[in-house]
């Protein structure tokens, strides 16, 4: 565990260091996000005005839903997104030689070695937004329950992350450029909407077979809505199945399917 965090913080050294000589790229992505922001809260801004309730939520409910989102897409893009966009290209090349090398593990080393300093602001600028409506919410809720919903959110992020790199694991078989990755960001957007606005059986594949609903939507409907408790286990349960599918099935099965550059 040790050799693990301090490899971890050399990424995080090289990764400040080079965002340092892009300095416009760091403020160009920082502005580009804030609009993203923007755009999200009048999005919900235009529709309260023809309705006081939406997937059973009212306009503070929401707004406090957008921010968990915001929150969640902030942190994959910081420590998860960079990654993700290297990994099929180091399969297809065949660069994943170098890493299948290291004394570490191979998933580990491609998942975080690029840690996106110039989303970092992005992402204390939505944990302050996400903050600042649960201060001002009309409900006080407690340490215990504060906590829990910050854990569920990081394991949202996991989700997410999860379930993208599993669309992009099909590079592996395909040899595309990108896997799926443009399916997946087809379905994506429900990510970026509230459960209930679905029901049925688009309900129930949106919370478990394409997770989306449960990266955001669950962690909030633990603090807004009173029987929470299975809430908590099912996000859990989800996430540790999805976490399980990738690392034990997925990727272990890809690697057999590798083609190295030396063969």
């Amino acid at each position: 565990m040790i050799r693990y965090l301090r490899l971890y913080a050399h990424f995080l050294r090289f990764s400040f260091s080079k965002a340092m000589e892009f300095r416009v790229d760091f403020f160009f992505r920082f502005v580009m996000d804030i609009v993203f922001y923007i755009m999200q809260f009048l999005f919900f801004e235009i529709i309260y005005q023809y309705t006081p309730i939406l997937g059973g939520w009212n306009k503070e409910e929401m707004t406090l839903f957008v921010c968990s989102f915001i929150f969640v897409d902030a942190f994959h893009m910081t420590f998860f997104a960079s990654n993700a966009w290297w990994l099929p290209i180091a399969i297809n090349k065949g660069d994943l030689d170098y890493y299948l090398t290291k004394p570490v593990s191979s998933f580990f080393f491609l998942s975080l070695k690029e840690f996106a300093a110039n989303s970092s602001m992005n992402l204390i600028l939505a944990t302050s937004l996400l903050l600042t409506v649960l201060a001002q919410f009309s409900v006080a809720f407690s340490h215990f329950e504060l906590l829990t919903f910050f854990i569920l959110l990081l394991n949202g992020a996991v989700l997410y992350y999860a379930v993208y790199v599993l669309f992009l694991l099909s590079v592996f078989w395909t040899g595309s450029s990108r896997g799926f990755a443009d399916v997946f960001f087809s379905v994506e957007k429900v990510f970026q909407k509230p459960d209930g606005i679905f029901s049925g059986y688009f309900r129930r594949v949106f919370l478990t077979f394409l997770p989306f609903c449960a990266m955001a939507s669950l962690p909030t409907k633990f603090l807004i809505e009173p029987d929470n408790r299975m809430t908590v286990i099912f996000e859990v349960v989800v996430a540790s199945l999805f976490v399980y599918l990738l690392l034990w099935i997925m990727w272990r099965t890809g690697l057999r399917n590798y083609s190295s550059a030396s063969s």
